[in-house]
């Protein structure tokens, strides 16, 4: 079985949510103030955040990936990414993992995630790496869907009105094959800074691009006996342009 909670119930799913709970941290410290949400699945990173007086919240997708899940703490639900159950700037901070690949429509999620994150939230996107082994191994669910480059995940969040602040990899242990003895840290390390943009997996923090859609150029004064056209400059969200293709080359 290849679905999420499948591979975190075993020992190579066990070390990589640590060794990705590592790096998540580095972006978010443990005990950071704010309303999270969890999208795609992410309920082994979740306690990551959890307070009480600040519950996290998670919504997994309804793929078959993300589907099945134990029970936690009745916070938890299951979501389709075209129309997400929340108020419109509702979160703090969203953590999506495990959502992006398998995702039909991946614009319409991220401009789901948009709707429902604060003006000043941030938003941590974890995606398989086209170019690390994790997204050629089919035996996880890093391994299911479509790998992104970072240049592609960049334009995806451009496109949705998204700004990328910040990049690092991950999962440098392998997918496949006997599990390393030796400390993994160690091994994370060691790919990091000698292979940096090989890692399993991409790590993305981005902010809401609010001014994405204000044209740059002032307004052009036009004499009263003339006639314009309807203008259509106002939002991305108005003007369909095609979306990245995962055939475009890094």
């Amino acid at each position: 079985m290849h679905t999420a909670a499948h591979f975190y119930a075993t020992h190579r799913g066990r070390v990589a949510a640590r060794l990705l709970g590592q790096r998540m941290t580095a972006f978010w410290p443990e005990g950071t103030q704010g309303r999270t949400l969890g999208l795609g699945y992410a309920l082994p990173f979740l306690p990551l955040w959890e307070r009480e007086d600040a519950p996290c919240f998670s919504a997994r997708l309804d793929t078959h990936v993300t589907r099945a899940a134990p029970p936690w703490q009745g916070r938890d639900c299951m979501a389709s990414g075209l129309q997400l159950p929340f108020d419109d700037l509702k979160f703090d901070r969203i953590l999506l993992i495990h959502a992006l690949e398998v995702s039909e429509d991946k614009n319409s999620l991220l401009r789901q995630v948009w709707k429902i994150l604060r003006d000043d939230g941030r938003l941590l996107l974890v995606v398989p790496n086209r170019a690390g082994l994790w997204a050629h191994a089919d035996n996880s669910p890093f391994g299911q869907g479509t790998p992104f480059s970072r240049r592609q995940i960049s334009r995806w969040l451009a496109d949705a009105c998204f700004r990328a602040e910040r990049h690092e990899d991950a999962l440098y242990i392998p997918p496949a094959g006997p599990c390393p003895t030796a400390p993994v840290g160690m091994v994370e390390w060691t790919g990091r800074n000698l292979f940096p943009r090989l890692g399993g997996v991409c790590l993305i923090e981005a902010v809401k691009d609010i001014y994405a859609g204000v044209p740059s150029r002032p307004a052009v004064v036009v004499p009263g006996g003339l006639r314009l056209g309807a203008a259509r400059i106002f939002s991305r969200s108005l003007t369909r342009r095609p979306p990245p293709t995962d055939a475009q080359n890094t």
